[in-house]
């Protein structure tokens, strides 16, 4: 299975930047940062960047079964 992030697809459909988000999900931008770029974000990061975006957590992530 393959998961990738979608967040930078998002804030770009909601023209949110990453500094934006983090500030509205009160998490550093850094954490934002690694989150789209697919490396390691902690689980309460992205909880909350989901909760900021009123999606579920789900939503952040492409699924493709291989």
């Amino acid at each position: 299975m393959k998961v990738t992030p979608k967040l930078g697809k998002i804030l770009k459909e909601r023209g949110m930047t990453q500094t934006e988000l983090a500030a509205k999900a009160n998490v550093p931008q850094a954490a934002v940062s690694r989150f789209d770029r697919a490396s390691q974000g902690s689980y309460t990061n992205i909880i909350a960047i989901a909760r900021a975006l009123d999606i579920r957590v789900e939503d952040l992530f492409e699924i493709e079964n291989q």
